[in-house]
C-alpha cells in the first residue's frame, strides 16, 4: 500500500510558525516607520496628505512666527518617531527572549500594548484628523500583529512571578534590586505621561509653555488655516499613544524579565531612541523651556541611573 504522504506546510504557514516571525516583522515596521517620522521631519517636509489636508507645504506654513509653528510641528514628530524605535527594540527582546521561553507575560505585554498601541489611532474621532497614512499602516499591521499574537498563544504556557520576587531576585545585590524597582517607577511615569499627552491632544492640544515658544494664540493658528489645530492635534495624540505604549513594555519587562545582557542592552538602545530624540530635538528646534524639559530630563535621568545599578548589580552576582 502507498505511503499516505505527510502534507507540507505552506509560505505562509512557515512564515506563522509559532507567530513569533509575524511580531518580529510587525516590530521591523514600526522600527522603520519610527525612523521615516524622523528623518522626513529632518528634511522639513510634511507627508503629501499633510499638504493636502492643510492646503500648505511645511514652507509655505515656515511664513507664521519665524518658523516657529512648523518646528513645533516637527519636534513632536521627532518624539514619536523615538516612541516608535523604542516600542520596536522591545517587541524583539520579547519574541526573541522571554515568549521564544514560553513566558506568558511576555505575550500578554504584545496583548496589552497592543492594545494601547494600536486604540490610540481611534484618537482622531477627538482631534477630528483622520492621517489616512496611518490608517492604511494600521490596517496592514494589525492583521499581521493578530496573526502573531494567535499563532504564540499556545506557546506561552509559563507562568512567570515577577523577577523581584524569584529566588534569584531575593538574592539579587541591592543596588540591582534598586535598579530594577528604578526601572519600573520610570515605565509607570513613561505611561502616565503617554496618557496626558494623548488627551491633551484631543482636547487642549497646547500648554500654555507651547503657545509662549510659537508666539501665536489659539485664535492666531485659526485665522491661518482652521485646519491646523487638527493636524498639531494628531501628532500629540500620535507621540501619546507611542510614549505609553513604550512605558507600558519597561514597566512589564523591568517587572518580569531576568536581569541579562540582551534585556540590558534591548532597554539600553530603546532609552537612547526615546528619551534622545523626545529630549534632544527640542535642542535642536529651540524649544527649551526649563519647567517643559523638566519632566523628560527626571525620566531619563531615573531610567539611565535605574539601568546602571541594574548593570553594575549584575556583575556583582557573576562569579569573579
Amino acid at each position: 500500500m502507498a505511503a499516505v504522504m505527510e502534507r507540507e506546510a505552506g509560505f505562509f504557514e512557515q512564515l506563522a510558525e509559532d507567530g513569533r516571525p509575524a511580531l518580529m516583522l510587525t516590530a521591523v515596521a514600526l522600527l522603520i516607520s519610527g525612523a521615516f517620522a524622523v528623518f522626513l521631519s529632518a528634511r522639513r517636509e510634511f507627508l503629501p496628505h499633510d499638504v493636502a489636508f492643510l492646503g500648505m507645504t511645511a514652507k509655505e506654513l515656515c511664513g507664521l512666527a519665524d518658523c516657529r509653528v512648523v518646528r513645533f510641528m516637527f519636534h513632536d514628530r521627532v518624539a514619536f518617531g523615538g516612541s516608535l524605535i523604542a516600542v520596536a527594540i522591545l517587541y524583539m527582546l520579547l519574541a526573541a527572549f522571554p515568549l521564544r521561553s514560553g513566558a506568558q507575560w511576555a505575550w500578554r505585554a504584545y496583548a496589552l500594548s497592543g492594545i494601547l498601541g494600536f486604540g490610540s489611532f481611534l484618537a482622531y474621532l477627538g482631534y477630528g484628523y483622520l492621517d489616512t497614512w496611518h490608517g492604511v499602516a494600521t490596517l496592514i499591521l494589525l492583521p499581521l500583529f493578530l496573526t502573531g499574537l494567535v499563532q504564540s498563544r499556545r506557546m506561552a504556557t509559563t507562568a512567570v512571578p515577577g523577577w523581584l520576587q524569584t529566588s534569584e531576585g531575593r538574592a539579587a545585590p541591592a543596588l540591582l534590586r534598586l535598579g530594577r524597582r528604578g526601572l519600573i517607577a520610570t515605565g509607570a511615569g513613561m505611561i502616565a505621561a503617554g496618557v496626558v499627552i494623548l488627551f491633551l491632544g484631543t482636547t487642549d492640544v497646547f500648554v500654555a509653555e507651547d503657545l509662549a515658544y510659537m508666539g501665536v494664540t489659539r485664535g492666531m493658528l485659526n485665522s491661518v488655516n482652521p485646519r491646523l489645530i487638527p493636524l498639531i492635534a494628531h501628532d500629540r495624540a500620535g507621540f501619546g499613544g507611542g510614549l505609553a505604549t513604550a512605558g507600558l513594555l519597561v514597566l512589564l519587562c523591568g517587572r518580569y524579565a531576568r536581569p541579562t545582557r540582551a534585556f540590558h542592552q534591548a532597554i539600553l538602545f530603546a532609552g537612547v531612541s526615546g528619551f534622545g530624540c523626545a529630549i534632544g530635538v527640542h535642542y535642536v528646534e529651540g524649544y527649551t523651556n526649563p519647567m517643559h524639559l523638566t519632566p523628560a530630563f527626571a525620566g531619563a535621568t531615573l531610567y539611565a541611573a535605574s539601568l546602571m545599578c541594574e548593570m553594575v548589580g549584575k556583575r556583582r552576582m557573576q562569579p569573579p
